[in-house]
């Protein structure tokens, strides 16, 4: 069973040095990195940084930052964000999974991240 899955942001995370982070993993959610966070006062000021948190939790490696914290998460384009929200649902919310796909122009081999034929 696969738990993790490597990515590459559409704008990337740009760091105070000026370097550009774009390739990263996230892993699978447990339970305990859904709950965990509803008990943060940032949370329960405001619902919308659940996923802040969250992201937090499983996003595992941006480029060659040392980690990946809360504030990292925050200083994402909302490009990004998105595009993070909608990782995290396709891989622990409808099942997806990763085959090795070939571009059929230029040859080129990748990844490319399924949807679950299940309902």
């Amino acid at each position: 069973m696969q738990t993790e899955f490597t990515f590459r942001l559409p704008l990337g995370y740009q760091d105070g040095a000026g370097q550009v982070h774009r390739e990263g993993s996230m892993r699978l959610a447990t339970a305990i990195d859904e709950i965990a966070p509803l008990g943060d006062a940032r949370v329960r000021a405001n619902e919308a940084y659940l996923s802040v948190l969250l992201l937090a939790r499983v996003v595992t490696r941006l480029g060659s930052l040392p980690t990946v914290t809360t504030e990292v998460i925050e200083g994402l384009f909302s490009a990004d964000v998105a595009f993070l929200q909608a990782l995290y649902r396709q891989i622990n919310l409808t099942g997806g999974s990763v085959v090795e796909a070939v571009c059929p122009h230029c040859g080129q081999t990748f990844e490319a991240l399924l949807a679950s034929s299940e309902p």
